[in-house]
């Protein structure tokens, strides 16, 4: 059955979508089956996936409110080599239309069930919001991959994230767990990135990557051809790192069944 991580951060810019893509695209590329959703209104996953968001028949709006299901949804990537659940502006409409519903909090989780035994990875790319439907994708995870820079604000915003996850773990979600800190647009001639990651080691040595995500101009361009990194320049350096990363995640699953808490 699948493993299914939410890849979240309150705050915004921080690398969650490059990192949705990327690392879906490395782990097909390790032969793994992998499902990538797009639950952010921006729809940026969808359209760095290779996937017109303003020509969509049915997008997770339609699976959330139970206007169709979620094969019927469903795209593919044809750079990325994974299955896509795509998202474009209606789904700003979700926020409302959820609240009214039962089950609000849970419709994604519902969902899924009948298709988790199709793949190995399902990530979600969240909204930079504690959102309704960022609720939704925090009670289907079995884990929870945050994406960070390494710069002044970061652990101030992580604590608070943290304590938003541990809250939907105790109402909603009994299994959820951090799974990983990863540290985005990484520059190691800067000395704030040093001190930040330091303390991040310092704090969180069981759940940090060892993995670091480089700021790299190829990481940045790839998206705007709708194609992973990987396919785009699989010599680049932000390639290889999300390349490393996928290897990181798979090792991790293997040598403990549970994931670890912050």
């Amino acid at each position: 059955m699948a493993k299914v991580f939410a890849i979240a951060n309150q705050k915004g810019g921080v690398g969650k979508t490059t990192t949705c893509i990327n690392l879906a695209a490395s782990l097909v590329a390790t032969k793994r089956r992998v499902l990538l959703i797009d639950l952010d209104p921006q729809g940026n996953a969808t359209m760095g996936s290779g996937v017109d968001k303003h020509a969509l028949e049915h997008s997770i709006y339609d699976v959330l409110i139970g206007e169709c299901n979620l094969v019927e949804a469903m795209q593919y990537s044809e750079h990325g080599g994974y299955q896509l659940l795509p998202a474009n502006r209606d789904l700003t409409a979700a926020e409302v239309s959820l609240l009214e519903m039962k089950m609000k909090e849970s419709r994604l989780r519902n969902a899924l069930a009948p298709i988790r035994e199709n793949y190995d990875y399902i990530l979600i790319d969240c909204p930079p919001a504690l959102s309704m439907l960022t609720v939704n994708a925090l009670v289907a995870a079995d884990g929870v991959i945050i994406p960070m820079q390494c710069e002044y604000f970061a652990l101030e915003g992580l604590s608070d994230l943290i304590n938003s996850i541990q809250r939907i773990a105790q109402m909603l979600n009994p299994s959820l767990k951090i799974e990983g800190l990863l540290r985005t647009m990484y520059d190691p001639r800067i000395s704030l990135t040093n001190d930040v990651s330091a303390q991040l080691k310092e704090h969180f040595p069981d759940t940090l990557y060892q993995t670091v995500i480089p700021r790299n101009v190829r990481l940045a361009e790839a998206p705007s051809y709708g194609m992973p990194a990987l396919v785009y320049d699989k010599s680049s350096r932000g390639a290889i790192a999300y390349l490393a990363l996928a290897g990181e995640l798979v090792r991790r699953q293997r040598a403990r069944p549970h994931t670890a808490t912050a």
